[in-house]
């Protein structure tokens, strides 16, 4: 009988499983405090911010980045059911009863992959979505506050190019992957001849505006100008050429895109001419994902099955741990090589998975058959 589903193997399995979760519901937690607090002191000026909508944005934002810290989760929880397996001589017993260390890490080799699958079918996805509704609240909590909220990095910049002139919009915020965008500024710039230079015209201000066909449609606008007061207007029109797959790779970044829809967006940039490297990076990481955590378990497995009574647990973990920082390292090496197209998407996204995994298995090899 196989070691993954005979009565030992499930429970290696579980144990596995218990541990991972632990693990990665007690740094959810922790993220959302630390998130929460970070919001509510955002919003203490805001009288129309409730505390219960607070944390519910607070807790809409946090799954999106724990996805990036799941290997590391996987990784702290294989060494915890190690070492207590461990502590309690259950691997002192397996291994007299003739059980070697690869039989019993395979139950945990095959939950990782299986958690894997599940992080990028169905957390992903969910992950996403969520993201896209808390981009949705800060909007309607931070919307008439200028420059307030978590603002997406530096915020978002699209030139528009047209006949009469020019038009450099700045968005704080993105909804719906740059359809609809909050907290803006237009510079427009106009030309007296077709061989002139671009001279400023006047500068906008609007609250949010929404992509509509051959339009943008800004809503709360005030227009400051040079030789005039400012102007409050109610609505604005731009007429615009752009389409929302163009605007989508100006406004949306890879990580808001749902494991599902990315093969689409990528067919699409593509045949609108613009660069697909970073869809194509999330795309291959997110199928790697599943033996990324199988090579954290073999990492944590190198380092965390030595017996108690041998001491040197503490360097152990230290290793473990530093393991997984170099990992993590490299992978952010790769990917920006990638984004900067000198490393194709797929090696950048395989290579970690390679060198933890073998480095995992050569450590293994050489602990039980060297």
């Amino acid at each position: 009988m196989s070691m993954v589903t005979n009565t030992l193997g499930r429970y290696f399995a579980g144990r596995f499983l218990v541990s991972a979760i632990g693990v990665f519901a007690s740094i959810f937690l922790l993220l959302v405090l630390v998130d929460y607090i970070e919001m509510v002191r955002r919003t203490s000026g805001l009288a129309s911010a409730s505390a219960l909508m607070v944390a519910e944005t607070s807790l809409f934002r946090v799954p999106q980045l724990l996805e990036k810290m799941m290997p590391f989760c996987v990784l702290i929880g294989a060494m915890t059911c190690y070492l207590a397996l461990s502590r309690r001589l259950e691997l002192v017993v397996a291994r007299a009863a003739g059980v070697s260390a690869w039989q019993f890490i395979a139950p945990a080799l095959a939950s990782a992959i299986l958690l894997g699958l599940m992080a990028t079918t169905l957390y992903n996805p969910m992950s996403a979505n969520l993201r896209e509704l808390s981009k949705r609240m800060e909007a309607e909590l931070f919307g008439n506050a200028p420059g307030g909220g978590v603002q997406d990095a530096s915020g978002f910049w699209l030139n528009q190019v047209t006949p009469d002139g020019a038009v450099i919009i700045n968005a704080a915020r993105s909804e719906q992957q740059g359809v609809r965008l909050t907290g803006l500024t237009l510079f427009r710039f106009e030309t007296k001849t077709p061989d002139a230079k671009n001279h400023f015209k006047d500068r906008i201000e609007a609250r949010e505006a929404t992509l509509e066909e051959g339009q943008w449609v800004f809503k709360s606008v005030r227009r400051f100008s040079l030789d005039a007061p400012p102007v409050d207007e109610p609505t604005f029109i731009l007429p615009t050429s752009l389409t929302p797959a163009q605007v989508r790779n100006s406004f949306s970044t890879p990580e808001t895109v749902s494991f599902w829809q990315l093969p689409s967006y990528i067919r699409s940039s593509e045949s609108s001419g613009f660069a697909t490297a970073g869809y194509r990076l999330q795309y291959h990481k997110l199928i790697a994902q599943p033996f990324l955590l199988a090579a954290m378990v073999m990492l944590a497995a190198s380092v965390s099955l030595r017996f108690f009574r041998m001491g040197g647990v503490q360097k152990m973990v230290l290793s473990g741990v530093g393991a997984g920082f170099l990992l993590y390292v490299l992978s952010k090496v790769t990917e920006d090589l990638s984004k900067a197209a000198l490393m194709e998407p797929i090696v950048a996204a395989w290579l970690p998975v390679f060198v933890g995994g073998l480095t995992g298995f050569m450590a293994l090899l050489y602990q039980e058959d060297g």
